[in-house]
């Protein structure tokens, strides 16, 4: 198989969109990601996967925080801003939890302590132990072969 057949047939799972964020030095430092998922409820312990040449990468390494926000369907241009594909400067406003920067908005903001470090193949895989979490009551946007999507009801 193809690098272009393997990220199509991956596009093919619908996940919800997610952006990370961190804190370094004072600055915080995000990008949007859909590879998040939980790993365990005791300990409450999530996992990232960030490839090796995002920027993001070495900050979360320093700081040994992170938060996951689970974007909202009406936030999908906060997607776009920290994917880079709006390149013009936008005003994002960030609130705190637990004392690391979260998106506000969002589904759900989760902030986490950084407690392993794996790097397997091209990515690094955080698992992230669960310090807080903030939840809202609303519709989760939603990506799936290439597009963005709000869930429909059945």
């Amino acid at each position: 198989m193809d690098d272009r057949q393997f990220r199509t047939a991956m596009g093919k799972f619908a996940t919800g969109v997610t952006v990370i964020t961190t804190e370094l030095d004072g600055d915080i430092h995000g990008m949007t990601a859909n590879a998040f998922m939980s790993v365990s409820l005791d300990p409450k312990l999530v996992v990232i996967s960030i490839g090796e040449r995002a920027k993001i990468l070495n900050k979360i390494k320093e700081s040994k925080i992170f938060t996951v926000n689970i974007l909202a369907k009406d936030q999908q241009e906060l997607s776009m801003i920290f994917a880079g594909q709006i390149k013009e400067p936008r005003e994002v406003v960030f609130d705190r939890l637990d004392g690391k920067p979260v998106l506000e908005g969002a589904c759900a903001q989760v902030a986490c302590e950084v407690s392993v470090v794996h790097v397997e193949g091209d990515h690094t895989l955080f698992i992230g132990k669960v310090t807080d979490i903030h939840l809202e009551e609303k519709e989760p946007l939603v990506f799936f072969n290439g597009k963005y999507r709000a869930l429909a009801k059945v």
